[in-house]
């Protein structure tokens, strides 16, 4: 008998909220045993630019994948390429939740291929984001200021969760962590 698929949790918001940060503390705090899975990005940013763990591409690379339909989900942003790997579709239909940080501009996409999809949008004020922008140094001043400006017209997609990321990691880690792990009682596959 073939598993019910997972659900895709696809963590949204703008540059600086933490969404990073968020997941690396989920992961660290659920038992490796469970049904959830996190999957990793692949990016044509070097692997040691700070932030999430991803599989670094040239372009090229990424290219030559993305043509052999190496990728379930693909975009671009900012400059750079972004996969999710068709392993990710792989566990979903395993009965695994797979975890992805993902991109607001792919989410019509990513809400096409995967219909389950549960979007978590993840905010915070303009001043934290501000402060979190400037202290990664991944981008020049007038970089950062499009980025703010950026944020400032987005809204959380329609059915998103909203989770507020302003105050202390250990605070909103625990929410999201809650968020996910609600539908965890369901047995693994």
């Amino acid at each position: 008998m073939k598993p019910e698929p997972g659900v895709l949790w696809y963590v949204i918001g703008p540059s600086g909220a933490g969404k990073d940060s968020l997941l690396a503390y989920v992961r660290a705090r659920l038992p490796a045993s469970g049904r959830l899975v996190f999957a990793h990005r692949y990016i044509t940013r070097p692997a040691d630019a700070g932030g999430e763990n991803h599989v670094a591409l040239s372009l090229a690379e990424f290219e030559q994948r993305e043509q052999s339909g190496c990728f379930a989900l693909s975009w671009r942003r900012h400059g750079l390429a972004y996969g999710l790997g068709m392993e990710a579709a792989l566990w979903l239909e395993q009965g695994l939740d797979v975890v992805v940080n993902g991109s607001r501009s792919a989410l019509p996409l990513a809400a096409r291929r995967f219909p389950g999809l549960r979007p978590i949008w993840i905010v915070a004020s303009p001043a934290a984001l501000a402060a979190r922008l400037a202290g990664r140094g991944r981008e020049s001043a007038e970089g950062v200021a499009q980025r703010l400006e950026d944020a400032a017209a987005l809204t959380p997609p329609q059915g998103a969760a909203v989770l507020r990321n302003d105050g202390e990691l250990a605070e909103a880690g625990e929410r999201l962590l809650r968020l996910l792990s609600k539908d965890l009682g369901r047995p693994c596959p």
